[in-house]
């Protein structure tokens, strides 16, 4: 009997410290939910989290204010259901259509005028998703700001580069009479400073109207073989400079016309060519490619497997790039260190404003390189 009771007495001690055990945790996982929530609640970013059916389980405080809504009026609720807010719909719309991750921006006019930038991040394990509504209507002000500054800028300063052109053009064609083999190599050197000056403010006003908005195209049919051959035509002087073999690789067959702003592809076409013989050392070779893809079917299931589209491409022997600059390619101002120490001018512009002119006409713009064995630039444009 004794060591019945000794027995129920350990037990009731084992179950005593369990329970203190739990107790214990219960506490500290009371503290951490706090911790969380304090946290959740001071965010400067809103804060939305959703369940699986879509319903508002949790919005923080900042989220409040971006939405001017209140905790109590949507927990248990879809976005859905509050369709008379401007701003809950036109956040709805943007979830609805972007899906469970995305990273957009949103402007909203009320409360207040704020853009704001929607990040989506599913919780898979549970089937739920947090948005996230940060604010970025300073960063915009500031962007438009200096948009608005390099715009100004370029503006003044294009009309008296064209005037200095012109001038510059009279005196060497001698239409202000005769000057010595000096004078004419020193104003020479002067026009194509002033030339290159022309081509930078130009690239800024290119620069201006993508991020003002306003980098629309007139597009007309064009045959896009006349314009390819009409810029390696005015690449000429250059090519022969550097002795550089180039090829224009064509289908046999007459391409169809294509819908294009002709100025634009123009100078796209330019850019990607214009780098391939400067970055390509003399006795070089570059090879201009145009293909045309046309749609094919499965006849089976009658579904279209290729894209009716007109694929552009150059490829050179050059310098390359470096493979941690790759990503890189494409933004403003950037420019390779391999490219910089070949040749120490250049905006860095030419590579941002040909794929937003590609991508403005519905196309793709991509590219293979390795460096120290030359780049391979393409573009595609559909077929209407």
């Amino acid at each position: 009997m004794e060591d019945y009771l000794k027995e129920l007495e350990e037990t009731r001690k084992a179950l005593l410290n369990i329970l203190e055990d739990v107790e214990e945790a219960r506490r500290e996982t009371g503290e951490e939910r706090d911790k969380i929530k304090a946290i959740i609640a001071n965010l400067a970013d809103g804060l939305i989290v959703f369940d699986s059916e879509n319903r508002i389980i949790l919005i923080n405080s900042q989220g409040e204010k971006f939405l001017d809504i209140k905790t109590g009026e949507v927990e248990g609720k879809t976005l859905g259901e509050f369709s008379e807010k401007i701003s809950i719909k036109k956040l709805a719309e943007l979830i609805s259509k972007k899906g469970n991750l995305f990273r957009e921006e949103l402007a909203l006019e009320e409360p207040k005028e704020i853009v704001l930038e929607v990040t989506t991040v599913p919780l898979t394990s549970r089937k739920e998703k947090v948005v996230i509504l940060h604010d970025i209507t300073r960063e915009k002000l500031i962007d438009r700001m200096k948009t608005e500054f390099v715009s100004f800028s370029a503006h003044q300063l294009k009309t008296p580069l064209a005037s200095i052109k012109w001038a510059l053009k009279m005196i060497l064609d001698g239409s202000l009479g005769k000057i010595t083999k000096n004078q004419k190599d020193i104003i020479s050197k002067t026009y194509q400073v002033n030339e290159k000056m022309i081509s930078l403010i130009n690239d800024l006003l290119n620069l201006a109207r993508i991020e003002e908005g306003r980098y629309l195209y007139k597009p007309i049919l064009t045959q896009i073989e006349e314009i390819i051959q009409s810029v390696i035509d005015s690449c000429q002087e250059e090519i022969k400079r550097k002795k550089i073999k180039v090829k224009f690789e064509k289908p046999k067959e007459k391409l169809p016309k294509i819908k294009v702003d002709v100025e634009k592809i123009q100078l796209a076409i330019e850019n990607f060519l214009g780098n391939a013989i400067k970055y390509t050392p003399t006795d070089g070779e570059v090879t201009v490619f145009l293909d045309y893809s046309k749609p094919k079917f499965d006849i089976s299931s009658g579904a279209r497997y290729n894209k009716n589209e007109i694929q552009f491409s150059v490829k050179d022997s050059g310098i390359g790039i470096p493979e941690s600059q790759k990503e890189k390619i494409f933004t403003k101002f950037f420019r390779a260190a391999n490219a910089i120490k070949m040749k120490s001018e250049g905006t860095g512009l030419g590579l941002f404003i040909t794929k937003n002119i590609i991508e403005a006409h519905g196309g793709r713009v991509w590219f293979e390189s390795e460096e120290g064995k030359g780049t391979t630039f393409h573009f595609t444009l559909p077929l209407q």
